[in-house]
């Protein structure tokens, strides 16, 4: 075989190669095709864990059902405190006659102020109703008709809690006021009134002052006792008669 005919064929297989290279390396590549695809990450427990998206989303979903629910709490408290308002009688005196008051102070803190949205939680938390004169009133259970044990008022003008107006109102201190004769004895009024007054005072984080601003210590307490003792027992004591003339 000449040297020719050898050129020839080696130039023979060197096109057919470069032809084989070009049709197959031209061929429209599969989706997919030439890519790493990653692997799903899968627990141990075989399921797959959520991402950091998925995440964040579900919290927020979490925070604004929380949200919405403070909110509800909220408004339906609000309605509970306005029942006193259309119903203005709710904390009324049977009378208007009465021979003494009993009076203490639930007092901010210096440099502080009582807010009227923490007023109405901390009284409704406390047992406390609104009603008539636009205050607070403690009742007798299922017999609100006898009137109110003791009332809370405010000691701004003009005294009354404005509910149109509550998420503004700020006040220095609030008063609680007993007025007798109550419609139980003047003792179990006290008794009904003080740790109402103590208890409001945590939960507004003030302090409870007696009738004259100052702190209300244990002895103020049992003088008070004592003088509501002797209110009730002239009370209960028949009246005096005139001797009879002969």
């Amino acid at each position: 075989m000449t040297d020719m005919t050898l050129l020839r064929i080696g130039i023979l297989i060197a096109g057919l190669v470069l032809v084989a290279a070009i049709v197959f390396f031209g061929r429209p590549r599969k989706p997919g095709q030439g890519k790493r695809v990653a692997r799903e990450p899968v627990s141990d427990a075989g399921r797959q864990e959520p991402t950091l998206g998925q995440q964040i989303e579900r919290e927020a979903a979490q925070g604004r059902a929380a949200s919405e629910s403070t909110a509800q709490a909220e408004l339906e408290l609000f309605d509970r405190t306005l029942e006193g308002t259309a119903n203005s009688e709710l904390g009324r005196r049977v009378t208007e006659e009465f021979d003494k008051i009993v009076t203490l102070y639930l007092a901010a803190r210096a440099g502080q102020k009582l807010h009227g949205p923490d007023i109405v939680v901390a009284a409704e938390k406390a047992g406390l109703v609104y009603g008539h004169m636009g205050v607070f009133h403690r009742l007798i259970e299922n017999h609100p008709e006898r009137g109110p044990v003791f009332s809370v008022a405010n000691i701004m003008k003009p005294g009354s809690f404005d509910m149109t107006n509550i998420q503004a109102l700020e006040t220095p201190a609030i008063a609680f006021f007993l007025t007798l004769p109550a419609p139980v004895n003047a003792l179990d009024a006290w008794e009904t009134m003080l740790p109402t007054a103590q208890r409001m005072a945590e939960l507004l984080d003030g302090v409870v002052l007696d009738e004259q601003r100052n702190a209300l210590g244990r002895q103020r307490i049992a003088h008070i006792r004592d003088e509501l003792r002797a209110y009730d027992r002239q009370r209960e004591a028949p009246p005096l008669t005139k001797p009879a003339r002969w």
